[in-house]
């Protein structure tokens, strides 16, 4: 039988507010354990939650970046469990009327077709605290700093049909919360996870099978790994006679496996009902305008301009707007060296490459995009070849000087463009190399061509790598040929 997979996500996205969404207190992330949590993130009897109005600007902006409809009244819910990471016995979150409705996210795949996501809401809500098994013998400890910080809750509906497409939607999200300077995304943090809604059902049948649900999953890598083990595992339980059942499971990243964690609740398990303490949030026409004004240029808008105004691949100005600190780095580059092709090959080759091995983030570059791009300048200008512009690059990266200019003139390493230096080179040359003179004047004219590489590693290292190799070239094909 042939299966079809359907896949939705909920994503959590820490909002990058300074303080959580009912309270002052902080939201800093690695602080000692409880030393941020106040009474009214703990629920003491007496407080009352005040709602934080940059929380509110940021799920709007988010909701105007994925074309959705933004309700002019949400409400704030109660949603009832006892947990002991959850101090007031209840979370605030929104149920029934969500700040953010309707939208959709189009993503790339690899083979560079788009597809559109229709995202369902987002919503707003509360985190709750952290439990903590690993270093209590038996018991459990519990962290409240991160109760009460501020979360979007972002509902796409179940239009994902592969892993890849659900980690492309995934990796969607994260460029444009991070482009909009709501969310660090920083996923080893717990700043961006998300909850995976897996079900298969046969080709061709409309109706949906049933889901599980894998919660928390914090990186691309782990949910395409956790939907390919629950897909595979789904099908074998069903074509050995069992039934799928709704339930919530957990992804072992160490085993590559989900295991189930409890049944699936149902939404009138949790008793929502509005929060008496907190008014209905109304929004008027003149804020949107306000925040729509504010929006930033957003991926899809960037990488569109990337290929239109600078003349780019579809690969090149889609990996180069995936970040916005990529694409920022990369335009300050090409605005120094005036030459787009060349920035973005130097940012995603040479510079990519550092970042990778060094594990480093590019807002983290030791070589900083002016840098970068005078380097990439002296390239093109012919003031350095290719195989001395490595060597600075490397001298920058070390920090062994301030400029590509500074380093170029300290090495040594300026391109020998004068024809009568590289000719007295090649003179020389030729005089000591006569054996290979004799094979290249024998030889038949096609294998000519590779022969010639001898005498340009000699000129070249002659020069000390500083002769421009398209003159080296030239001139000795004129030298050797003569001498037929």
């Amino acid at each position: 039988m042939q299966w079809e997979t359907v896949i939705g996500l909920e994503v959590h996205v820490q909002l990058a507010t300074h303080s959580k969404i009912f309270s002052g207190a902080s939201t800093a992330f690695g602080a000692e354990p409880n030393s941020q949590a106040c009474a009214v993130d703990l629920g003491l009897p007496g407080v009352l939650p005040v709602l934080n109005e940059q929380a509110v600007a940021m799920a709007v902006q988010f909701g105007l970046a994925v074309h959705a409809d933004i309700a002019e009244v949400s409400v704030f819910d109660r949603k009832n469990y006892f947990y002991p990471d959850l101090p007031k016995g209840y979370q605030t979150s929104q149920m029934y009327h969500p700040i953010v409705g309707h939208g959709e996210v189009e993503i790339t795949l690899d083979d560079d077709t788009t597809k559109q996501i229709r995202i369902h809401h987002a919503h707003l809500e509360e985190d709750a605290g952290k439990s903590l098994h690993e270093d209590f013998h038996g018991m459990t400890g519990i962290d409240l700093n991160r109760a009460g910080t501020p979360l979007l809750e972002i509902v796409s509906e179940p239009d994902m049909r592969s892993a890849k497409e659900a980690a492309a939607y995934l990796k969607a999200i994260h460029s444009i919360v991070t482009y909009l300077g709501i969310s660090d995304g920083n996923m080893a943090e717990g700043s961006m996870r998300c909850d995976v809604n897996v079900s298969v059902r046969p080709k061709g049948q409309e109706a949906f099978g049933t889901r599980a649900e894998i919660k928390n999953v914090n990186s691309f890598r782990f949910v395409e790994k956790a939907i390919a083990f629950e897909v595979e595992r789904q099908i074998e339980l069903i074509e050995d006679g069992g039934k799928v059942v709704q339930e919530t499971r957990l992804f072992d990243p160490e085993r590559d496996e989900t295991r189930s964690m409890r049944t699936k609740e149902e939404a009138n398990d949790y008793r929502y009902f509005p929060c008496p303490d907190l008014l209905p949030v109304v929004l008027d026409q003149a804020y949107l305008d306000h925040l729509r004004s504010q929006l930033p240029e957003l991926p899809a808008e960037k990488r569109e301009r990337f290929q239109q105004a600078l003349g780019l691949s579809a690969y090149d100005a889609s990996v180069l707007s995936a970040s916005r600190d990529m694409a920022e780095y990369f335009e300050a580059v090409h605005r120094v060296c005036g030459d787009a092709k060349q920035a973005a090959n130097w940012v995603q080759g040479e510079l990519s490459g550092a970042l990778n091995r060094e594990n480093l983030s590019i807002a983290n570059s030791p070589v900083s995009a002016n840098q970068l791009g005078e380097l990439v300048q002296r390239v093109l200008d012919d003031t350095i070849n290719g195989k001395a512009a490595k060597q600075v690059f490397q001298a920058l990266w070390h920090g062994e000087g301030a400029s590509a200019d500074a380093i170029i003139e300290a090495k040594g390493l300026k391109q020998v463009t004068d024809t009568g230096a590289i000719e007295a080179m090649i003179d020389q040359v030729i005089a000591d190399s006569p054996a290979q003179v004799a094979q290249y004047c024998d030889a038949e004219p096609e294998k000519r061509g590779k022969m010639i590489g001898y005498f340009v590693g000699q000129v070249m290292k002659a020069s000390r790598g500083t002769a421009n190799p398209q003159q080296v070239n030239g001139l000795l094909k004129e030298k050797l040929d003569a001498l037929l």
